[in-house]
């Protein structure tokens, strides 16, 4: 008899366990306010939601805004203000990688980039997606991984179950997947859930059960949709919700909720290949390399004998060139994706706190700051004393290196400015987000002429690119894949054209006798196109054969070797003379930045925080 109670006392435990688990909450996804429809779709779903007293919650899984501007955030904060419910917010890609701020608003306006919480038995860990400023696949921000596993050791114990939430897909379209996988799996992760797609799709990511979600936009029908999740102890179902008219009849998907013992198991999916780099030894060695705790989105400089860089924690540092150990550090309040500039014993940098700084490169002590209207992500350079800088409030200024004085602004820039200009003669030249092109008098900062491409798409403008000078013309590429030639003191077109089969992007550099632009496809090939020619003329082409590349940083070059950055962490590096590949090594599998030579040595970041410095030997 005893025994039969216990049964039953154990039977109404489990069912009542059972019981508890279930609940459900909304995930709404991609929807992109600034776009046509976004705000009106958004405003109508979150109507849909508050009608609903079942959902427990709303997790928006990123692509918030269309172009991540202060106005667009504010607009969806808004918003998502008048829910009558608790809500989680991550960044996608159009919130970080097109933003004025840096990415630095959206966690002014949402609190944070991240989220981790516990709901009735269950654990939801939230992390942002980048790519940040830089255009690339996806990765998870190195702080976002630092903090993660933090939050895991603290508030994963016992087995308790996991379900991760991302923009993107936990697989190779985010350069970073297996760092972030990996923690999880360490752990009792169940099921990861995605925007991103604008599908609704069920997957399988290094054996952990995924769910891609589609966008809340209408597109070609009259109203948007949002998924409604159910959770029960053992599963999850997504069930399609078109606000104010109906919910489907039947779920689109299951999920089965278990603990799968990953510890168990073998690994599924493939890691990064970095036997690349058990070759060449005879040609490059590895000097020292050092790995920063948040992401790396700028190149680096140098002082005596250290490298001057800056991270998206808004650290500017000094690190020795012998050992690669820290030497100082200097905190400004946001992100800087701004590359320092040393000019004699100071650092200039910009950050996404609105403020340039002048900073002691002895010491890292503040000499000066000039505030900006917004964000400088602009990096600054420096000639006799001066330093140019763009920033995200529509004006480019001219500075007093020492002083930090305001010598002149030009207040009639469109879009904002996250690249470096280029000076000659008494011209500077920039682009912006705003697909205008613009060349200044760099003594007075008067417009000398102002050259647009015509798109009605921000996200085509000639921003991301180092312009390149030779022979009386400019050069430019843009993400719409068209090369443009301009003429240097007019702004006259010379030519501009997008070539079949050639499809190039903002990753440019000139040669050293100036007769070759050298531009880098999306087919990972590497072309030399002549600066004399009156029309787009290819006349060179490397051995090199990359996979599907996008990273926009410069091509640097000298008159040996020719330094081809990529997307996933490959450093090439190419013979001037025949085009041979004569060396690679991959850092990690983030974006390398740009590039810094010393003599026979190169220092080099990449995107999630991966310092590395050769000696060509």
């Amino acid at each position: 008899m005893k025994s039969f109670l216990g049964f039953l006392v154990l039977f109404f435990v489990l069912v009542f366990h059972s019981f508890g688990q279930t609940f459900q909450f909304a995930q709404v996804t991609d929807t992109h306010v600034g776009g046509s429809t976004g705000l009106e779709d958004l405003e109508r779903t979150i109507q849909d939601i508050n009608a609903n007293p079942r959902l427990d919650f709303v997790i928006f899984s990123g692509d918030i805004t269309e172009f991540g501007s202060d106005e667009e955030l504010m607009l969806a904060k808004n918003a998502m203000d008048k829910l009558n419910k608790a809500y989680y917010v991550i960044p996608g890609n159009h919130d970080s990688n097109w933003s004025e701020s840096g990415a630095n608003s959206f966690r002014t306006v949402f609190g944070s980039e991240t989220f981790g919480f516990e709901h009735k038995g269950f654990l939801f860990l939230g992390t942002h997606s980048g790519p940040n400023m830089r255009m690339s696949p996806g990765q998870i921000p190195r702080e976002n991984l630092v903090w993660m596993d933090q939050f895991l050791k603290e508030h994963a114990s016992n087995r308790i179950p996991i379900i991760s939430v991302n923009h993107y897909p936990q697989d190779s379209s985010l350069n970073n997947w297996f760092d972030a996988v990996d923690m999880l799996k360490s752990y009792n992760v169940q099921m990861a859930i995605c925007g991103h797609g604008h599908n609704n799709k069920g997957y399988n990511w290094d054996g952990i059960p995924g769910v891609m979600s589609r966008s809340n936009l209408r597109a070609k029908d009259s109203v948007g949709a949002y998924n409604i999740i159910e959770i029960q102890s053992d599963k999850a179902t997504f069930t399609l919700r078109f606000p104010g008219v109906k919910t489907e009849d039947q779920p689109w998907h299951t999920v089965d909720l278990r603990d799968h013992h990953f510890e168990l198991q073998s690994t599924v999916y493939p890691r990064p290949d970095y036997s690349v780099n058990d070759l060449y030894t005879d040609k490059r060695e590895v000097l020292w390399e050092y790995q920063d705790n948040s992401d790396i989105g700028s190149g680096i400089d140098f002082y005596k004998k250290s490298a001057i860089l800056s991270n998206t924690q808004g650290e500017v540092y000094a690190l020795n060139l012998k050992n690669g150990e820290k030497i100082w550090t200097f905190q400004t309040g946001g992100k800087i994706y701004s590359t320092p500039a040393v000019y004699k014993d100071l650092v200039v940098v910009g950050s996404s706190d609105h403020y340039i700084y002048g900073i002691s490169a002895k010491n890292g002590l503040e000499k000066w700051k000039f505030k900006a209207d917004k964000a400088v992500l602009g990096t600054p350079l420096i000639e006799k004393g001066v330093v140019f800088i763009g920033a995200s409030d529509g004006k480019f200024r001219a500075l007093e290196v020492k002083t930090g004085k305001l010598l002149w602004e030009f207040e009639g820039v469109k879009g904002y400015i996250s690249s470096q200009a280029l000076i000659e003669g008494n011209l500077i030249y920039f682009g912006s987000w705003g697909n205008d092109f613009y060349a200044l008098n760099k003594n007075t900062g008067e417009k000398v002429w102002e050259w647009s491409n015509g798109s009605a798409n921000r996200m085509f403008s000639p921003a991301a690119c180092i312009p390149v000078y030779a022979n009386g013309k400019i050069f430019i590429v843009a993400p719409d894949r068209y090369m443009t030639a301009l003429d240097a003191q007019t702004g006259e077109l010379q030519w501009r054209e997008l070539k079949e089969g050639i499809r190039v992007r903002e990753s440019m550099g000139l040669s050293a006798d100036k007769k070759l632009v050298y531009v880098k496809t999306m087919d990972g090939e590497l072309l030399g196109v002549s600066t004399l020619a009156p029309q787009m003329e290819i006349t060179w082409k490397s051995t090199l054969q990359l996979p599907y590349e996008i990273s926009p940083t410069a091509i640097k070059s000298n008159k040996k070797w020719i330094f081809v950055p990529s997307h996933s962490g490959l450093l090439s590096v190419i013979d001037a003379k025949t085009g041979s590949v004569s060396w690679q090594y991959k850092i990690s599998n983030g974006m390398v930045n740009p590039i810094s030579l010393i003599k026979n040595k190169i220092l080099v970041s990449t995107m999630d925080g991966k310092v590395s410095f050769f000696e060509i030997k």
